[in-house]
């Protein structure tokens, strides 16, 4: 029997995991648009086309999972306290994420000695005002707060959708709930034929990435890759299995294990909201976490939870005032944490968020604006890492709630 015949390799090819599929993919994509050099840009429409799919699943499935998962609580207490767990636990995870990362620019100084001068007009400008960001969550047409995409106005309308056909009573319900139940079942298992294509879309991707800004874009400002990389290790590998082991009372290793599929798609397509299809699809089926829990905190932890823009902002923010040579203030270190860890919540999931947000953060302790541009050469490789964090942390906050509901099954969870 022939073992190098067509056939085998392709069964050998579909009988491995997505994640190593994934990761072949990538490695794959790198040398090819390493020795294409701009030729490599052909290749991108493959890539395109896989985005275009996943952006085609997030609003209809953030909608109706959100309505299902709401609604299969039925108490609406519950609901609240679910949601005030997600919140503390989020916006505590951004902080911590934003400290390492502020830590690890002080030891590491990735900024020292550049002794780069900014004009006086440089400087960000204000942040927009808080209460601008609060009216901006409600949608004044929620048909075209859909249609546009804008995730946080979706979730505010799905939520209270999701309230008010619990509040009408069963009866009257079930018919609308049974059209989402179907709809999100339906998007759950178009999700699974779109991830199919993952490896082949994340192929062109790096090869685009490679071929354009080449191996050697890594090379000036390696320190400040290397920190925020060393930063995302330790916030998932220590922080995350920290929370998991102490307060869940879990054994991290399943959660390190199921995290590989959605940070394989996370780190290569830079969008929190763009993978919450694998993040929910690795939730339910690989952690136990149960269709309410993950149905309603994954896709509000897709919004509001941003530890690795967070984590991004605190390393890129110490590099820039290095850079200038600006000494900051303890109150200038708390600003930033404060700042970043509230910015968050308005961060969209989508790649390059983060660097507007860089701008708002660096307006709230002076500094230049000119900062920017150096990192946004770098910005996409960084963007792979900050969104790795974000949704590992969403998963991790899902099977925390999960279990202190009792709504975790220890049995999937424990299985090898």
């Amino acid at each position: 029997m022939d073992h190098n015949s067509p056939s085998n390799k392709l069964g050998l090819w579909t009988g491995l995991a997505l994640w190593k599929k994934i990761l072949i993919g990538m490695v794959l994509g790198v040398a090819v648009g390493a020795l294409l050099g701009k030729d490599a840009a052909l290749l991108k429409p493959i890539g395109t086309l896989f985005i275009n799919a996943i952006k085609m699943l997030i609003v209809p499935l953030v909608f109706c999972s959100l309505v299902v998962g709401i609604t299969s609580m039925k108490d609406t207490r519950k609901m609240g306290r679910i949601g005030g767990k997600a919140i503390v636990l989020y916006l505590l995870t951004t902080a911590v994420a934003i400290a390492i990362g502020l830590g690890l620019s002080a030891v590491i100084q990735p900024g020292a000695g550049l002794n780069m001068t900014a004009s006086q007009s440089s400087v960000a400008k204000d942040a927009p005002a808080l209460v601008q960001t609060l009216l901006a969550m409600i949608p004044q047409n929620p048909i075209k707060a859909l249609a546009a995409g804008n995730i946080l106005q979706i979730i505010v309308f799905a939520i209270g959708l999701g309230v008010s056909l619990v509040l009408i009573g069963e009866e009257k319900a079930a018919p609308a709930v049974k059209v989402f139940q179907s709809l999100a079942e339906a998007m759950y298992k178009l999700t699974e034929i779109v991830m199919a294509f993952a490896p082949y879309g994340i192929f062109g991707l790096m090869a685009w990435v490679a071929g354009t800004y080449g191996l050697d874009v890594l090379l000036p400002l390696i320190k400040v890759v290397g920190a925020v990389y060393l930063g995302a290790l330790i916030h998932v590998v220590v922080f995350y299995s920290g929370v998991l082991t102490f307060l869940g009372r879990l054994n991290p290793r399943r959660y390190l294990k199921a995290i590989t599929n959605p940070a394989a798609v996370a780190f290569t397509t830079s969008s929190s909201s763009g993978t919450l299809p694998a993040t929910i699809k690795a939730s339910r089926e690989e952690m136990g976490v149960s269709e309410g829990v993950s149905g309603f905190v994954l896709p509000l932890g897709a919004t509001i939870n941003m530890d690795g823009t967070a984590l991004y902002q605190g390393v890129c923010a110490l590099f820039i005032a290095q850079a200038f040579g600006i000494d900051l203030s303890m109150a200038d270190y708390m600003t930033i944490i404060l700042t970043a860890t509230l910015a968050s919540i308005g961060t969209a999931g989508v790649p390059g968020a983060g660097l507007i947000m860089l701008s708002l953060v660096l307006s709230t302790v002076g500094l230049p604006i000119e900062g920017l541009a150096i990192v946004a050469g770098i910005d996409r490789i960084l963007d792979m890492a900050r969104t790795t964090i974000n949704i590992c942390g969403d998963m991790m906050v899902a099977v925390v709630i999960a279990k202190s509901e009792k709504e975790l099954d220890q049995a999937v969870y424990d299985a090898d």
